[in-house]
C-alpha cells in the first residue's frame, strides 16, 4: 500500500504531531493526498519548548489547524513513577487526551508517526497505541525512516534532518520518580548546550549530577569549551561530566 492509497481510503483524519520528522510527515502527506486533516500537540512536562515551536512552525507552512491538547502527564500515576512501563502509561494518557479532542471535533482516526524502522515488538509504548486504535500510515505503507527523511527532503520540509529525540523522561534513570524540577533542569540544559552550538546530544541525570552524552565529532569541542558548559551547567546540577563514551548519531 502507498501512502496515496492510504489516504484515499481515509479522507479525514487528525495527526498526532509531536513536531519531529516523523509526523511532520505523515501531515505532509495527508496533504498532499487530498486528506481532511488536523494536526494535535499533546503538550505535557515531557516535552520540552523546542518542540512545540518546530510543530507550529511546519502546521503553519503547510496551512494545517494545530490543536494543542494540554495533558498533566506528572498526575498519571504510572508515568511519574518512572517504572519500567512508563511509555506505556505516558502514552496511554496522551494519546486518549488527543483521541477525544480530536473526536470532538469530528476525527474519529487518530494517525501517528511509527515508522517501518520502529520496532513494533513488545514495547510498551506501541501496546498503548495498539489499544487505543491509532494508525501508523508510514509503518503500514513500509516506510522506514532513511526513507521518511528522504522524501521529507524532497518536499521541503526542514524536519527532514532533525536529529531523533526522545522525551525528557528518558533522561531520567528507571525507577527514579520524576518531578517538574528535574524535567525543567533538564530542558535548561539542553537548552543551554544548544545554545552553545552542540546537537544531537543528551544530558542525563545521574544523582545530582548531569552526565553529557555527545556524538564522537563534538568530544574535542567540549572539552575545549570545558568552561563555558560548566557555567552554563553548574546552576541546575551540582556536578557536570562528559560521558567519554560517544553516542551514536540519530540521523
Amino acid at each position: 500500500m502507498t501512502l496515496q492509497e492510504f489516504f484515499a481510503a481515509a479522507p479525514k483524519a487528525a495527526v498526532a504531531f509531536s513536531g519531529g520528522t516523523d509526523s511532520a510527515f505523515v501531515l505532509w502527506a495527508a496533504r498532499q493526498y487530498g486528506c481532511q486533516v488536523r494536526a494535535y500537540y499533546a503538550k505535557s512536562a515531557f516535552q520540552p519548548a523546542f518542540e512545540w515551536e518546530d510543530a507550529r512552525r511546519l502546521a503553519q507552512s503547510l496551512g494545517v489547524e494545530l490543536t494543542v491538547v494540554p495533558v498533566d502527564i506528572l498526575a498519571v500515576a504510572g508515568a511519574a513513577a518512572n517504572g519500567p512501563r512508563r511509555c506505556y502509561h505516558c502514552k496511554q494518557a496522551l494519546f486518549t487526551a488527543l483521541r477525544g479532542a480530536a473526536a470532538a471535533d469530528g476525527y474519529p482516526l487518530l494517525l501517528d508517526g511509527t515508522n517501518a524502522s520502529d520496532d513494533a515488538g513488545e514495547r510498551p509504548g506501541m501496546q498503548a497505541l495498539r489499544e487505543l486504535a491509532v494508525r501508523s500510515p508510514l509503518r503500514e505503507c513500509g516506510l522506514t525512516k532513511a526513507e521518511v527523511r528522504e522524501r521529507s527532503r524532497q518536499a521541503g520540509l526542514f524536519t527532514w534532518n532533525k536529529p531523533a529525540y526522545a522525551c525528557l523522561a528518558t533522561r531520567v534513570p528507571t525507577g527514579t520518580p520524576l518531578t517538574a524540577d528535574t524535567l525543567r533542569r533538564v530542558e535548561q540544559a539542553e537548552a543551554a548546550l544548544t545554545a552553545l552550538g552542540f546537537a544531537d546530544f543528551r544530558v542525563r541525570v545521574l544523582g545530582q549530577a548531569a552526565r553529557i552524552q555527545l556524538t564522537e565529532p563534538q568530544l574535542a569541542a567540549a572539552l575545549d569549551r570545558r568552561g563555558e558548559i560548566l557555567d552554563a551547567l553548574r546552576p541546575l546540577f551540582s556536578a557536570v561530566l562528559l560521558d567519554l563514551d560517544a553516542r551514536p548519531a540519530s540521523l
